[in-house]
C-alpha cells in the first residue's frame, strides 16, 4: 500500500499527463480553461505536500482524482 504522499505524487503526474491531452493542438485553445484548473490544483498539491499537511494533502489528492479526459 501507497503512503498518502506517494499517491498523491501519482495522481499529479496523470493529471499532468492530462494537460498534454488538453493543450493538444487539434483542440485549437479548447482545452485550455481546464489546463489551467489543473495547474492551479497541481500547484495547491505542491503546497501541501512541501507544508506536510495531512488534510490539505487529501483535499487536494479527491481534486486531482476529478479530472479526467
Amino acid at each position: 500500500m501507497l503512503s498518502l504522499a506517494e499517491e498523491l505524487l501519482k495522481e499529479q503526474a496523470r493529471v499532468r499527463e492530462l494537460i498534454n491531452i488538453y493543450r493538444d493542438s487539434i483542440l485549437k485553445g479548447a482545452g485550455e480553461l481546464a489546463a489551467l484548473m489543473m495547474e492551479q490544483s497541481l500547484q495547491k498539491a505542491d503546497k501541501a505536500i512541501i507544508s506536510g499537511d495531512i488534510v490539505k494533502m487529501i483535499q487536494c489528492y479527491k481534486d486531482l482524482k476529478e479530472f479526467t479526459n
